[in-house]
């Protein structure tokens, strides 16, 4: 198996030069944790405790309001539940200093 392997790396050109390129492929598909992935965790749990028939198809990150003192995640998640599909809004309010969550609000739509 190992003389086939050397063959076709001999026979079409493969060598040691490409291994390189090869490396910052794989280095470019390893995305850091972004900063709002603990959230998300939280918008998805939160969610199914108040829809617990239903299934997380999706899910969006919408973005961060900055307050004085708290800051809000937002998020969409599309769910399924039965034969319906909704999106649900989730806003995370927090408390900056200590992370804890202060709100969860929650807004139905159907687009």
């Amino acid at each position: 198996m190992k003389k086939l392997l050397v063959c076709l790396m001999i026979l079409f050109g493969f060598n040691s030069a490409y291994l390189p390129q090869l490396h910052h492929v794989a280095d470019a598909q390893q995305k850091p944790t972004p900063p709002y992935a603990k959230w998300s965790k939280v918008a998805m749990e939160k969610t199914k405790e108040k829809y617990p028939n239903a299934q997380v198809v999706d899910y969006l990150y919408v973005g961060r309001k900055n307050g004085d003192t708290t800051s809000t995640e937002k998020f969409k998640l599309w769910l399924k539940e039965n034969q319906k599909e909704f999106g649900v809004y989730v806003d995370i309010e927090f408390i900056k200093e200590t992370e804890q969550v202060v709100n969860v609000t929650y807004t139905e739509t159907a687009r």
